[in-house]
């Protein structure tokens, strides 16, 4: 009996159909979320009792620094500070203003002028939610975005959700998969009506440098495209933090009218579950995500605003706290990189993030999944719980999580070797 049915991404069928439920057209081509999928699955085996390594969690396996917990402590503690009362739909002042002053002093260090207030700030229960308002208040049936693939799997369903449609753009592998503006105008109709980036990226771990990202900007431009950049993992980079979208652009320029910044604590702060994201957009565009939010989720947990705010404004505890982080993610990262290189698999050299990407077979009529059927193979014979590169509209990769104890990511790659050259 098969331990992993990794979920498809183009099923014909709807899985959410039954006798008694005709799923609406809002949903009707939805996909759960296949990296969520893979560590649910993992837990699910441990707690059955197998031996299950996961390396399919995209989520930092070190607890939230003490200083932001106590921050939390107190806040709950202080009657003043209404920690578990409701806020403005769009945050708390003071976290909206670190945030503000976090992205100006961004700007201000590449030498570009500034100009970012609170009120172009919308506080979302997670970096996830960010995405899916910009993309809600952007897009609508019909338009076109481009999205770098591979990309992260939940890009896809929310332009989908928005009505609008994907069109994967994909790099070249001499280019660590990133995409150039070439790649962009080749993709593009009149129907384009932007662009989604992710530097560091999930699932590859490429980082696009300010060069890069400033010719993508250029090209967005000249089309007039909306670019939503992601950049959930820009602290995790090992050349130095990797460049924002706003060391490019000018406050006030025009290609700043039709940007739209997504960040947030989860990832650099290992606070996933404390679900707090950001999204920094023109004033008429942050106005309108409030308002949807405030029909969705309304605020993003109280409590949670609080431990962000102190994340940050106490620049010293948590440059510490992330600089720990990344030696030990990079280190992880050598190890493991040593032992697929002596192998001679492809693998993209991670410059960001937390991910190995990893070819594992060429995609044929009769094995259109390689990369499906290896993660199979994988968890029932050795164990290890992988993404496999479906997920990401990349069928021939797998993504390998070194965001687990060192010990169960070697372990976990060695096997991955001894499968892949069985």
């Amino acid at each position: 009996m098969s331990l992993m049915s990794p979920p498809a991404v183009s099923p014909s069928a709807t899985p959410f159909a039954s006798p008694f439920y005709a799923p609406s057209a809002n949903i009707v081509d939805l996909r759960e979320s296949a990296t969520i999928a893979v560590s649910t699955r993992a837990k699910a085996l441990r707690a059955a009792g197998h031996p299950v390594i996961d390396l399919g969690a995209g989520e930092p396996d070190f607890p939230t620094p003490g200083f932001i917990v106590e921050a939390a402590h107190q806040a709950l503690e202080s009657p003043s500070a209404g920690a578990t009362r409701y806020t403005q739909v769009e945050g708390i002042l003071p976290l909206r203003q670190a945030i503000a002053e976090r992205a100006d002093t961004i700007r201000r260090a590449a030498g570009l002028r500034g100009g970012i207030e609170p009120s172009d700030v919308v506080v979302t229960a997670g970096t996830k939610q960010a995405l899916f308002n910009a993309c809600f208040a952007l897009f609508a049936a019909g338009d076109e975005v481009l999205v770098p693939t591979p990309g992260w799997t939940s890009y896809y369903e929310m332009i989908a959700l928005a009505r609008a449609v994907p069109i994967a753009v994909r790099g070249a592998r001499e280019c660590s998969l990133k995409v150039t503006p070439a790649d962009l105008r080749a993709a593009a109709t009149p129907r384009t009506r932007g662009l989604i980036l992710n530097s560091p990226c999930n699932p590859s771990g490429a980082v696009y440098s300010s060069a890069e990202l400033a010719a993508i900007v250029e090209c967005a431009t000249e089309h007039e495209w909306w670019i939503l950049s992601d950049e959930i993992y820009r602290a995790i980079s090992y050349a130095g933090e990797a460049a924002s979208l706003l060391s490019v652009v000018d406050g006030d320029s025009h290609a700043a009218q039709r940007l739209v910044v997504v960040d947030g604590v989860a990832k650099s702060f290992a606070m996933t579950g404390w679900r707090i994201g950001w999204s920094i957009a023109p004033s008429a565009v942050s106005r309108a995500m409030t308002a949807l939010q405030s029909h969705t989720t309304s605020n993003a947990a109280t409590l949670s605003q609080h431990a962000a705010l102190a994340a940050l404004t106490n620049p010293a505890a948590a440059d510490a706290a992330v600089a720990a982080m990344v030696r030990e993610f990079q280190r992880r990262r050598d190890a493991a990189l040593e032992l697929l290189h002596a192998a001679r698999l492809d693998v993209i050299e991670p410059q960001g993030a937390f991910y190995l990407f990893v070819r594992v077979g060429e995609a044929t009529a009769d094995d259109p999944e390689p990369g499906t059927r290896f993660a199979r193979r994988l968890l029932d014979e050795s164990g290890v719980a992988i993404v496999p590169g479906i997920a990401f509209h990349t069928p021939e990769w797998i993504r390998v999580s070194y965001a687990a104890p060192a010990d169960d990511v070697m372990e976990g790659v060695r096997r991955i070797v001894a499968q892949r050259i069985s």
